[in-house]
Order: structure tokens, then sequence, then C-alpha cells
């Protein structure tokens, strides 16, 4: 696919930009971590990349360090209970996403693409293999994550994704990324501890 070297070219410039861009904002949510809670500032967590192929995810960390490993959010038992009071905001703002810079960065996700799963998520996995849409790059933000986010049922969001894959270009990028600013403003589809809470024959 002629368009993927153009969108990995692309990749490094925006995360090399904002790397430097940020790295004042970086520093300030590090402090605020490390004096809200124990443990590390990053947090990583093994996830699936494009063609199934495995990487380690990093996001600042939002959780006690005694939460459940690799297990979603929305599956624990009252997930706020494990949540910082800094994580809180973290993730009401998703800025608990932007260590991911460094791995569009080092090339393993793209700043647009379906968000990867993590590795023991079996069904959201297959469902994707309908749709070829693991064999796109994963991203820091796609097309299911402006409509819907966590408020979509797993097959909706492999339909989404296959949705990408299938319509994958700079004009389809462009959508996603301005969505997803106006999508981040106004908190869209952010439901901790639940998904699906979207109907599945919703026009999205």
């Amino acid at each position: 696919m002629v368009y993927l070297k153009t969108k990995r070219l692309i990749d490094i410039i925006l995360s090399g930009i904002g790397l430097i861009i940020l790295f004042p904002v970086f520093l300030v949510l590090i402090i605020a971590i490390k004096i809200d809670s124990k443990g590390p500032v990053l947090f990583k967590q093994k996830r699936v990349g494009i063609h199934k192929s495995h990487f380690h995810i990093l996001k600042f960390r939002t959780m006690r360090i005694d939460t459940p490993k690799d297990m979603p959010t929305h599956l624990l038992e009252n997930p706020d209970q494990w949540i910082t009071k800094v994580g809180k905001f973290l993730r009401k703002t998703s800025l608990d996403e932007l260590p991911q810079i460094i791995n569009i960065f080092k090339g393993e996700m793209s700043v647009i693409g379906p968000r990867p799963a993590l590795w023991n998520q079996y069904d959201l996995i297959e469902e994707r293999d309908k749709y070829d849409a693991n064999d796109v790059p994963v991203g820091l933000t796609g097309w299911a994550q402006i409509n819907g986010r966590d408020e979509l049922e797993i097959d909706v969001k492999a339909r989404l994704d296959g949705e990408y894959a299938e319509k994958i270009g700079l004009l389809m990028d462009i959508r996603c990324f301005f969505g997803t600013i106006f999508s981040v403003l106004r908190s869209d589809g952010v439901v901790e501890g639940g998904t699906g809470s979207k109907e599945k024959g919703k026009s999205i």
C-alpha cells in the first residue's frame, strides 16, 4: 500500500515535533503523578500491533500499582477504586495517552489507526480479522475512537476499524485527526468501568 510509506513519514515528523513541543507538559505530568501516588510514572502493557505483532504500549500511569494486570478497565469490579486522583484527570482529558508519541516515533504505532487491542482481547482481535483491520498500523486515535470510543460493542468497534482499513488514506486520517480534537474537548465516549452502552443498530 503506497500510502503507508507516506503515513510513516508523517508519523515521524508529527511525533518528533510533538515530543519537543510537549516536553514541558510531560514534565508537569510526571511530577504530578509522582506526588499523587507511589510507583513508576509510565505504565507499559503488551498490545497487538499491525499483522498481530506484539509491542509494549506506553501510557502515563493512572491506576494504583496493585491493580490486577492485563485486564481491561471495564472488566474490573468497581474500577474507580483503582484509579488515582491524578489518573482520573489524565483519563478524562486523554493526557494519559501522550507517551504513545514515543511508540509512534519508534514505528510501533501510527498517529491514526485502530486502537491496539490487549494481547488477550481475543474477541476483538478475531472480529478485526473479519474486516482486515489487523493489517493496518494501530494508532493513537482512529475512526472508532471518534464514533463512540468506550461506548462501542466489540463487533461495532471492529466494523468501524474495518471501515478505516478499507478507506485508509490521507483524507481519512485528517478526518480522524480533527474529529479526535473535538471528541477530546467534549470527553465523548469515556465510560469508566463499562463498554457497549451504544446500541449495535444505532447509526454512528
